[in-house]
């Protein structure tokens, strides 16, 4: 008899990733300007710290609301009882006025459609307990965000099939590679009970374009027990054009006739931890227009709710209407300016990145830094970024994609000083391994990454030209 269940004891949570083992060599040696200046810097986190004197701000201008009062006298006791899971209403009907507002009022959002989740980990996850059975799949576009192996899959037992998508069309969806993921889940036994998208995509920082929505509602209309799921916790970072879509828009530009018949099995996911800033607060959403849904996900969330006092205070500033629009656009305008520092920096090297308009990253090319054409080589150039140059930034592999050579680097997650100190860095590492032979390095990898694995869309983890 097991002392622990196989849930507790298994291997599936992904957190032998490079993804998340990386965040532990960061943590282990930390930069620090004073204190620690040859230590590493975290350039894999995708957080977004360029705009709390924003927040901060508002909160001093506000003191009653982040002391827990109103009209000066103090709620702390109402705050401190048990709320019924449903959430407070004043703040559901401020979040979905702020989802709105980041949309340009295109789409208005119905509070009574919304189940918060603590943050978009549970949301995501609660929508797989909703839609899918142990066993079951969903089709994802790659490169996906490393998590989802964590979120999706580990306590629903649902299994993930990959979207292949390649640098020759800058990763966009096509039907070929949608109907391939279909026949290679048909192949597994598996049944697919929908499509997942991030738009705007981690970790491409790119927004999903009207063709492609148009291909995935196609692809799900006439299967009726398939769903669609947007993830659009980044909707509020897009920095520059093309403008970005939500699902929701799309379905209200469509003929009634054919709304009707995918509309209950479009859902979307949304977070303030990209937008606002704030993954500690936990603040998630379900939005969905079935009720089935919209019931079964709120019984859920008594597994994950978002506090009392934390909606309290949300819900304040999000209905603060001219604070909202102030933030939204100075904060893209310094994710803009942000971004432009980081491809800078790296053309500065000979390194460039893929074109994005959106997010806390930028998905790097670094194909013509490796020794061979192979994820061992992406996997020996990383661990020379992380130890000899001192970054940590998340390989390509982790997000399963399918060519060796890319990297997520994040930018928002640190001071100006921080990002100037990291590009220098990468020119100086690119200039010592001009002529360099490959393999060769003063750094011992082995003990450090000996439990360290792959995170590839393919058991293969040759490049596809050489499978």
């Amino acid at each position: 008899m097991r002392l622990l269940s196989r849930k507790a004891t298994c291997n599936t949570h992904g957190q032998d990733s490079s993804y998340f083992l990386g965040w532990e060599e960061y943590e282990k040696n930390p930069y620090d300007k004073v204190k620690n200046p040859n230590g590493i810097i975290q350039m894999g986190l995708a957080e977004n710290q360029l705009s709390f004197d924003l927040l901060e701000s508002w909160l001093a201008k506000n003191p009653d609301v982040s002391g827990f009062k109103r009209d000066g006298k103090s709620i702390f006791r109402e705050l401190a009882l048990f709320q019924d899971y449903h959430g407070l209403p004043l703040f559901k009907k401020a979040l979905v006025d702020f989802m709105a507002e980041i949309r340009e009022n295109k789409v208005t959002f119905d509070p009574n459609h919304m189940v918060l989740t603590a943050g978009a980990t549970s949301a995501n996850e609660t929508l797989m307990f909703c839609v899918a059975e142990e066993g079951d799949a969903f089709l994802l576009p790659t490169p996906y965000y490393p998590g989802f192996d964590r979120d999706l899959k580990w306590r629903t037992g649902v299994e993930i099939v990959p979207i292949q998508c390649t640098s020759s069309n800058n990763f966009r969806i096509t039907e070929s590679a949608l109907e391939q993921a279909y026949q290679d889940a048909t192949k597994r036994n598996l049944r697919v009970k929908g499509v997942l998208v991030t738009n705007p995509s981690n970790p491409l920082g790119t927004t999903l374009s009207r063709n492609e929505f148009d291909l995935l509602i196609d692809f799900i209309k006439d299967k009726e027990t398939m769903h669609l799921i947007s993830d659009e916790i980044y909707s509020g970072t897009v920095f520059s054009s093309p403008s970005f879509v939500s699902v929701m828009e799309i379905l209200k530009e469509m003929t009634p006739n054919d709304a009707a018949k995918i509309w209950n099995r479009v859902h979307v996911v949304y977070s303030l931890s990209k937008d606002l800033g704030l993954p500690g607060f936990r603040v998630g959403a379900i939005y969905s227009e079935n009720d089935a849904v919209v019931a079964a996900a709120t019984k859920m969330s008594s597994f994950g709710l978002v506090s009392s006092q934390t909606q309290y205070l949300l819900a304040a500033m999000l209905s603060d209407n001219k604070f909202t629009k102030k933030y939204i656009s100075e904060n893209q305008k310094r994710l803009r300016r942000r971004q432009r520092m980081l491809v800078t920096g790296l053309q500065k090297a000979g390194i460039k990145c893929l074109k994005s308009n959106a997010g806390l990253f930028c998905w790097v090319d670094m194909r013509h830094l490796l020794c061979s054409n192979t994820f061992e080589a992406e996997m020996e150039l990383w661990k020379k970024i992380v130890y000899q140059v001192g970054l940590n930034i998340s390989p390509g592999s982790s997000c399963h994609c399918s060519e060796p050579g890319w990297f997520r680097v994040c930018f928002a997650n640190m001071s100006q000083d921080t990002l100037n100190v990291a590009m220098k860095r990468v020119k100086n590492f690119v200039t010592d391994s001009t002529g360099a032979e490959c393999g060769s390095s003063s750094v011992s990898f082995t003990k450090s990454f000996s439990n360290w694995v792959f995170r590839l869309s393919s058991r293969d983890h040759r490049a596809p030209e050489e499978r």
